[in-house]
């Protein structure tokens, strides 16, 4: 199947779908968790294709509620103090799950999308796995440390970019990317693993990347939505997914040549834009969502770009736990 093919294929079930203005698209303020998302123009009603609900968990992290069911991205609300933004990081910090915050927002899901296996990635997701059954589908590192932390086997779907995965209301393709770079042009805990650790990880430094993944999801009935989890990518993998809505990391993008506008040109500038990855991912999920100075300037500078280079765009700053549907 064709490049063009597969797009056609992928977004037949959102053609003709108009995305909500700016003011529909903040269905609600902190703590609406609970509230329910009012469909916009657009969106699927009665007994049409099912609606979609998006909810940032924070850093990269999405729940999606398609229907009756739900997927997850990235889910990391534990969100423990590694002293990352306080300036004194301990790489050897011990990994702990806060299952009681965990069962508060991330519900009942059936699957759990990885990008990559950074601690502020994949920390809570053997846990979700295996109280919920999700399927957690990521790259072969992933899937070994989910095996070290307990999770069955039959739940693990490891990929590697180029598959096109159908989950009923939703399609779920994946594409290779790459993770962000440093000033210094590398990354924390690079490495990947070919097979499961002898024992179970116990601190940060043991959660390597792992190669990273993006994952461009089509609801049937509803938008094309790209998930980003590292502020880089390969160009050349993006060609004709043109998605409705895009996820966009703020954080680390500098070392990336002209990052903004060769991705959203090579996502065809897509309708709407939601920066991620600029919160403080160390305290509580509580809005107004922190970040320190560095990272405030770069998402001025991220959303300013957008504006400048893609002015049909609209961005759109989330909150979290906070209801958003796209038509």
């Amino acid at each position: 199947m064709s490049r063009f093919d597969r797009r056609d294929f992928l977004r037949t079930a959102t053609a003709g779908a108009v995305l909500a203005p700016m003011a529909g698209l903040l269905l609600s303020s902190a703590g609406a968790e609970a509230a329910p998302a009012t469909p916009l123009p657009g969106s699927a009603k009665g007994g049409a294709k099912a609606a979609a609900t998006f909810r940032w968990l924070g850093n990269s992290g999405w729940r999606v509620d398609v229907g009756s069911s739900t997927f997850l991205v990235d889910p990391y609300v534990t969100r423990f103090d590694t002293g990352l933004s306080s300036g004194a990081f301990n790489p050897v910090t011990p990994l702990t799950v806060d299952t009681k915050t965990i069962r508060r927002h991330v519900g009942t899901p059936k699957t759990i999308l990885v990008t990559h296996s950074h601690w502020d990635h994949f920390n809570d997701v053997p846990y979700i796995a295996t109280s919920t059954e999700a399927r957690v589908v990521g790259t072969t590192t992933t899937c070994n440390l989910a095996l070290a932390f307990g999770v069955k086997d039959g739940l693990l779907s490891p990929v590697k970019g180029g598959e096109v995965l159908d989950f009923g209301d939703h399609v779920v393709e994946v594409v290779e990317s790459l993770h962000s770079r440093n000033a210094n042009y590398s990354m924390l805990f690079p490495g990947e693993l070919a097979s499961r650790p002898k024992r179970r990880p116990k601190n940060i430094s043991e959660l390597p990347e792992g190669d990273t993944l993006a994952f461009q999801v089509t609801v049937k009935g509803g938008p094309s939505v790209f998930f980003m989890g590292g502020s880089d990518f390969v160009e050349r993998n993006l060609a004709g997914l043109a998605p409705d809505v895009a996820m966009i990391p703020t954080t680390s993008s500098s070392s990336t040549y002209d990052y903004v506008p060769r991705l959203l040109r090579a996502l065809s500038n897509p309708r709407v834009v939601v920066p991620v990855h600029w919160d403080n991912f160390e305290v509580a999920l509580k809005n107004p969502p922190q970040a320190d100075e560095k990272s405030k300037k770069s998402l001025a500078e991220f959303v300013a770009t957008v504006r400048r280079v893609s002015p049909g765009t609209r961005v759109v700053t989330p909150e979290y736990l906070t209801p958003y549907t796209f038509g």
